[in-house]
């Protein structure tokens, strides 16, 4: 596996401690540890790491054909302008979209809301050979639904041991967890939604909700630290993607991408057929089209 600068997989360096309190004050939301040195080489790095991502993404792919039924799903987490949708533009943009299953997780609809909060999750998750990615995904139920009271106190409790257990059972099933959570800042997140107003063309992405959503600021941060407290497991660990910087962050979600791309190590499967004799028949130009019938 490739390293990092001081010697380190990125993993490493982003990955949260299993069963220690989290204190997002304590991240440097503008850092960019093991990262390239400026703007312009972290661009052409990412750049860089396409090749590699598609070659084994496609791996993946054709491993399943042969029935590997791993996967990976990739969740990203943060607050508004963080840069979740960014990041599956710039990321995701470097792969085969084929086998690729992205999904945008919304306010609930009237049919998900009778079902269990897991259940629409499980709708969206990848298939056997298939990169999954979430735009928010089942921790929206343990951060809005807790900062917005949207659920009993001891409903909201109970979901964090019920995520670490369905997250457990997806890892046992084949399934690679990578759950980033891209942490912006506050005075990052005001000048972003200033460029929203100022340019014309961005203004689609503003809604005066967004308003609401910064004054709670505090109180998500609270809520972000809790899940990342209790939801940082051996099998599914966090990773604290500082997000301030957004080609640090393209940069450093596709590193994590290929670190676990490569520990899989994806093979294509071998040939269930003989090779040879198709080549000879190919090219003794045995292999004919056949006429319909009276033609």
């Amino acid at each position: 596996m490739a390293k990092k600068r001081d010697g380190a997989p990125l993993r490493d360096l982003l990955r949260l401690p299993v069963g220690e309190p989290v204190d997002l004050t304590a991240h440097d939301a503008g850092a960019t540890p093991g990262g390239p040195g400026d703007k312009a080489a972290g661009v052409a790095a990412t750049a860089r790491m396409g090749k590699d991502l598609a070659t084994l993404q496609e791996r993946l792919w054709a491993a399943a054909t042969a029935g590997d039924r791993r996967r990976i799903l990739l969740v990203l987490q943060g607050m508004d302008t963080s840069g979740k949708g960014g990041t599956v533009k710039h990321v995701i943009g470097l792969l085969n979209p084929a086998g690729c299953r992205i999904h945008a997780f919304k306010a609930p609809t009237p049919e998900e809301r009778r079902h269990d909060f897991l259940w629409r999750v499980v709708q969206a998750l990848p298939r056997p050979g298939e990169i999954g990615i979430f735009d928010r995904s089942h921790y929206e139920d343990v951060l809005i639904a807790k900062v917005r009271s949207l659920a009993p106190y001891d409903e909201i409790e109970s979901r964090y041991g019920r995520i670490n257990g369905f997250e457990t059972s997806l890892t046992d099933d084949g399934v690679t967890i990578v759950k980033c959570f891209l942490h912006i800042s506050f005075q990052e997140q005001r000048r972003r939604l200033l460029k929203r107003l100022d340019k014309p063309h961005k203004r689609w992405k503003f809604a005066p909700g967004d308003l609401d959503e910064r004054a709670l600021w505090p109180a998500y941060q609270r809520a972000y630290e809790t899940a990342l407290t209790r939801c940082a497991t051996l099998a599914a660990p966090w990773y604290v993607i500082p997000a301030d910087h957004k080609w640090y962050r393209n940069w450093a979600v596709s590193r994590l991408l290929l670190e676990h791309l490569r520990e899989l190590d994806p093979q294509y499967p071998t040939a269930d057929f003989d090779v040879e004799a198709c080549r000879a028949l190919l090219a003794e130009g045995a292999v004919r089209p056949r006429l319909r019938p009276g033609g």
